[in-house]
C-alpha cells in the first residue's frame, strides 16, 4: 500500500509539474507563439505519416524487383521502370520524413526557447521577492542548482516528450492499424503485445534504477555546494592551513557519487539486454509468421520485409526509452523542485492598495516597533525615536541590542510585528517596496561588491548612468584619485566579492554607489568598524561630507564616530535605555558613559602598544 501510495503521489506530482509549466508553451497574448505550436503539430503529424508510408514503397519496390507479372511477361522494361520510380519514391519520402521533422524543431524552437527563458526569469524574479529570512537559510550552491537542472529539464522535457515519445506512441498506433489491415491481424497484435511489453518492462525497471539516479543527484549536489562553499571561502581555507580537510571532504561527496553511478551503469547494461531479448522474440514471432505466409503464397517478400522493417523502425526510438523515461522523470523531478521555488510565500508583500512613496523632507519615525526574528526571541520591545529631516541620529548599544535589525525593517526585510516606521507620516508598509528602496541608501558594515569594474560597482547605485557621474560620485567618496592612478582606471576588476580591493577601498567605492543612486535617507550601518583607526578617520569625515542636509541614520559600535550627531539613541536589550548629544549621555553616567569609557581605554591601549612598536622598529644609536 505504501508503494502504491508513493507512485499515486509520484503521478500527481508529475502531473502538477506539466500543469504548472503548459502555460509557457501557451502563452497569453503570444499569438505568434501559438501558431508555431499549431504548425509544429501539423508537421510532426506529416513526419510520422511520411515515416510510416516508408517501409510500404520499399515493400513494392522488393515485390518489383522479385519478378511479379512484368517478368513473366518478359517485359523488361516495365521491370526496369518500375522498381526505379518506386526507389526514386522511397527516397523521397525519406528525405521528406526527415525534412517535416527539421522544419517542425525550427519552428517550434522559438516557442520552447521562450518557455525555457520565461520560467526561469519567473524563478529568478520570484527569489529576488522572497524575504532576507529564505536565503539565509539556504545555501546558494544547492539553490543555483535546482535552477539550472530546472531549466535543463524543461529542455530535455520538450525535446524528447514532445517531439520523441508521444510521436512514437502515434506511429505504434499507425503501424498497427497498417498491418490490422493489410494481413492478418496476427501481426498487429504480436507487434502491439511486443511493444507493450518492452515498454512495461523498460518502464518498472527504469523506476527501479532511479533509485541510483537519485542517489548520484543527492551526491552531486552535495559535492558542489561543499567545493563552491570551499572556494568562496578560499582564504579562511589558507588561515587554517584545512586544504587538506576540504579535500576529504569534496572526495567523500565524489566516492558516494562513483558508488551510485558504477550500479547505475551495471542495472543500465541489464536494461538494454531484457530490452533486446523481447524485441528479438518479437521479430522472430513475426518473421516465422510472415514466412508462413510466403511459403503458402499468402504474402509477398515484400510482405515479409515490411512486417520486419515497422517493427525494426518502432525498435529505433523505442531502443532509447529506457534514458528517455528515466531523464523525463528526472527532468519532471527537476522542474518540480525549480517551481516549487515559485510555491514559497512572500514574507513582505506590497499591499495591494500600496501607493509611490512621496518623500520631500524625509522625515523618519520609529513607533513603538516589536519585532522577532522566531517567537521566542524576541530583538525589538518597544523603540520610538524620530530622525527629523536634514539631521543625523545615531543609534549605538551593546552587541545583540537590535541595532542593526532597524535598517533591516526600514528596507522591509522584514515587517514589525506591531507598531509602525513612518516617512514623511507614510507607514512604510503602505507604500510600494520599490518606491521605499529608492529613498533609501545604505553603507553597510560589510560591503559585498560584485566581480566586474570598479565602475560597474559605483554604476550600481544607478545602473545606466554617465561617466561623468560616476567621476562625481567618485570625488565625492574621496577615492577617484586612487583609481585614476590604477593600470586600468575604472575598468580594474575587482574580484570575488570585491577581495582585490582593501576595506577602505572598498567602502569608499560603496559610498560612491550609494550617493550615484541619490537616496533622500542615508543610512550607515557601523560602515567603519572594520577598518583600521586612520582609514576610518578619513571615512568618516567623508560620511560628514556627503550626509550633510540628509536625513542619516547611523547605527555605530565605536562611539568616537558618533560624537556629532544630533542625537545618540543608546539601545539595550531591545529598548531605548538612553538619548540625547554625545555630552549630555556622558554627564548623565549611564550605559553610555560605561561604553565610553570601556572604549577609550581600548583606545589608549591601543596607541601604547603602537607607540612602543615604533620605537622598537627605530633605529638604536650607536
Amino acid at each position: 500500500m505504501k508503494k502504491t501510495g508513493a507512485k499515486e503521489s509520484s503521478a500527481r506530482a508529475d502531473l502538477g509539474v506539466i500543469k504548472t509549466f503548459l502555460p509557457y508553451l501557451w502563452p497569453k497574448g503570444e499569438k505568434e507563439l501559438k501558431i508555431r505550436v499549431v504548425v509544429a503539430l501539423l508537421f510532426l503529424v506529416a513526419a510520422k505519416v511520411a515515416n510510416v508510408y516508408v517501409p510500404v514503397l520499399y515493400k513494392y519496390a522488393v515485390d518489383a524487383l522479385g519478378g511479379g507479372k512484368a517478368a513473366a511477361n518478359g517485359d523488361i522494361a516495365a521491370l526496369v521502370t518500375v522498381p526505379v520510380s518506386l526507389i526514386i519514391g522511397y527516397g523521397l519520402i525519406r528525405v521528406l520524413s526527415s525534412a517535416f521533422g527539421e522544419i517542425r524543431d525550427a519552428i517550434f524552437a522559438k516557442v520552447a526557447q521562450r518557455a525555457i527563458r520565461n520560467a526561469a526569469l519567473g524563478v529568478f524574479e520570484h527569489l529576488h521577492a522572497l524575504s532576507l529570512r529564505f536565503h539565509l537559510d539556504r545555501q546558494m550552491g544547492g539553490l543555483s542548482r535546482a535552477i539550472e537542472r530546472g531549466v535543463k529539464g524543461i529542455e530535455f522535457l520538450l525535446s524528447f516528450m514532445l517531439f520523441n515519445i508521444l510521436p512514437t506512441l502515434l506511429e505504434i498506433v499507425m503501424v498497427s492499424v497498417i498491418l490490422w489491415v493489410l494481413y492478418d491481424g496476427w501481426f498487429a497484435l504480436i507487434t502491439l503485445v511486443t511493444i507493450v511489453i518492452y515498454i512495461a518492462f523498460t518502464l518498472i525497471v527504469t523506476e527501479w534504477r532511479m533509485k541510483y539516479r537519485r542517489e548520484m543527484n543527492l551526491r552531486d549536489d552535495e559535492a558542489n555546494t561543499k567545493a563552491i562553499d570551499s572556494l568562496i571561502n578560499y582564504e579562511t581555507v589558507k588561515y587554517f592551513n584545512n586544504e587538506a580537510h576540504e579535500s576529504s571532504r569534496y572526495d567523500n561527496a565524489l566516492h558516494g557519487y562513483e558508488v551510485a553511478a558504477v550500479k547505475s551503469q551495471e542495472s543500465l547494461s541489464k536494461l538494454n539486454i531484457g530490452q533486446g531479448a523481447i524485441i528479438a522474440v518479437g521479430l522472430v514471432l513475426n518473421m516465422l509468421l510472415a514466412a508462413n505466409g510466403v511459403k503458402n503464397g499468402n504474402m509477398t517478400v515484400g510482405d515479409f520485409v515490411l512486417v520486419n522493417t515497422y517493427l525494426l523502425q518502432l525498435y529505433m526510438p523505442l531502443n532509447f526509452l529506457g534514458f528517455v523515461y528515466r531523464q523525463i522523470k528526472q527532468s519532471l523531478t527537476d522542474m518540480e523542485r525549480m517551481f516549487s521555488l515559485l510555491d514559497v510565500g512572500k514574507e513582505v508583500e506590497d499591499n495591494p492598495k500600496a501607493r509611490e512613496l512621496v518623500c520631500h523632507e524625509a522625515t523618519v519615525r520609529f513607533e513603538d516597533v516589536h519585532f522577532a526574528y522566531n517567537e521566542d526571541r524576541q530583538i525589538l520591545k518597544g523603540v520610538s525615536f524620530e530622525v527629523p529631516a536634514g539631521k543625523t541620529v545615531a543609534v549605538v548599544g551593546p552587541s545583540g541590542a537590535g541595532k542593526s535589525t532597524l535598517t533591516r525593517l526600514m528596507f522591509r526585510f522584514y515587517d514589525a510585528s506591531s507598531g509602525r516606521i513612518t516617512i514623511d507620516g507614510q507607514d512604510v508598509r503602505d507604500v510600494t517596496q520599490g518606491s521605499l528602496r529608492r529613498s533609501i541608501g545604505i553603507v553597510p558594515q560589510d560591503t559585498v561588491l560584485f566581480n566586474d569594474t570598479i565602475a560597474y560597482n559605483i554604476a550600481y547605485g544607478r545602473p545606466g548612468a554617465a561617466q561623468d557621474e560616476i567621476d562625481n560620485v567618485a570625488t565625492l567618496a574621496s577615492i577617484r584619485d586612487f583609481i585614476k592612478g590604477l593600470p586600468d582606471g575604472f575598468k580594474t576588476m575587482v574580484g570575488e566579492r570585491g577581495l582585490k580591493l582593501s576595506g577602505g577601498e572598498k567602502q569608499r567605492v560603496s559610498i560612491a554607489r550609494m550617493l550615484l543612486k541619490r537616496p533622500k535617507i542615508m543610512i550607515f550601518d557601523e560602515a567603519t568598524s572594520a577598518l583600521d583607526t586612520r582609514t576610518e578617520k578619513d571615512i568618516q569625515q567623508a560620511l560628514r561630507d556627503v550626509s550633510r542636509g540628509h536625513t542619516t541614520l547611523i547605527i555605530a559600535h565605536r562611539l568616537s564616530t558618533v560624537i556629532d550627531a544630533d542625537e545618540i539613541i543608546v539601545l539595550r536589550d531591545g529598548k531605548v535605555a538612553e538619548r540625547g548629544r554625545h555630552h549630555d549621555l556622558l554627564e548623565q553616567n549611564g550605559l553610555y558613559g560605561e561604553m565610553w569609557a570601556q572604549q577609550q581605554e581600548i583606545r589608549q591601549a591601543e596607541e601604547i602598544l603602537a607607540h612602543a612598536g615604533a620605537n622598537d622598529a627605530a633605529p638604536k644609536p650607536k
